[in-house]
């Protein structure tokens, strides 16, 4: 199992425009549906009628997906911001650190 075991550490995730990616990619799902939606017989006709549910779905999952992301970078600068402030208190007579 040595043969498999990596020899240095993974790099740090890059981090990236994470809200607006997904934004538009929520705007993409959407107007696919949209442009879709006027062939909504021709669909039926063929039995593709999934393809506008996916693309819902798709727009639907991508709301989710920007509360999740705009929430999250929220929490990232908060934690960026109180860290200097943590590091530099000084700590309570009595306590541990």
């Amino acid at each position: 199992m040595a043969k498999w075991t990596p020899k240095h550490e993974a790099p740090e995730p890059l981090e990236g425009p994470v809200v607006a990616t997904t934004v538009g990619g929520t705007l993409v799902w959407f107007v696919l549906f949209l442009v879709q939606l006027p062939f909504y017989g021709w669909f039926a006709d063929h039995g593709h009628t999934w393809w506008l549910w996916t693309c819902l779905a798709g727009g639907g999952l991508g709301l989710i997906g920007i509360w999740y992301v705009r929430r999250r970078d929220a929490a990232i600068k908060r934690a960026a911001e109180d860290a200097p402030a943590r590091s530099t208190e000084t700590p309570r007579p009595g306590s541990a650190e």
